[in-house]
């Protein structure tokens, strides 16, 4: 498989590591984008199949680092849900501009409720998928310390 080591800001102007896998044949149908799990990085062997399976059929996939993970620059204690998502908005903004707009979202573990949070903010994404992404985010949230809107008490 061909890819492209490449890196991009994040909104706090951070530089994010990332790479870009590549179908072997002819170019892309559709461009991804892969969110790992916490504390995992792009380089997850399993993630690696995943994008290789996925460029089998044409699909390129950025697979990159959350902030302080891997190769990516920043502040891992500065970093929760909201900047993940923020991350993973940042990937799809620098994939628009750089490349071609992705249209799907990947994310395993808490990337998968990362990409499931974000995909309302990426206009170009037709599909989701997630991989042992926790069903209630709320539940890691509140493990995690962050607040959210679906553990709030109702009155």
């Amino acid at each position: 498989m061909a890819f492209l080591k490449l890196t991009f800001p994040n909104a706090d102007g951070a530089h994010l590591g990332a790479r870009l896998d590549l179908p072997d044949v002819g170019p892309p149908t559709a461009f991804a984008i892969f969110a790992h799990c916490f504390t995992c990085t792009k380089n997850l062997k399993a993630v690696g199949n995943i994008s290789g399976a996925l460029n089998d059929h044409g699909v390129a996939v950025l697979r990159f680092d959350f902030t302080d993970l891997g190769e990516s620059e920043g502040d891992f204690a500065d970093t929760n849900f909201t900047t993940n998502v923020a991350d993973l908005v940042s990937a799809a903004q620098f994939l628009a501009k750089e490349y071609s707009a992705p249209q799907l979202l990947i994310g395993h573990s808490l990337g998968g409720a990362t990409v499931v949070q974000a995909a309302a903010d990426i206009s170009s994404v037709k599909a989701v998928a997630t991989i042992g992404a926790p069903s209630e985010p709320g539940h890691v949230l509140a493990m995690l310390g962050e607040p959210s809107r679906t553990n709030r008490t109702r009155r």
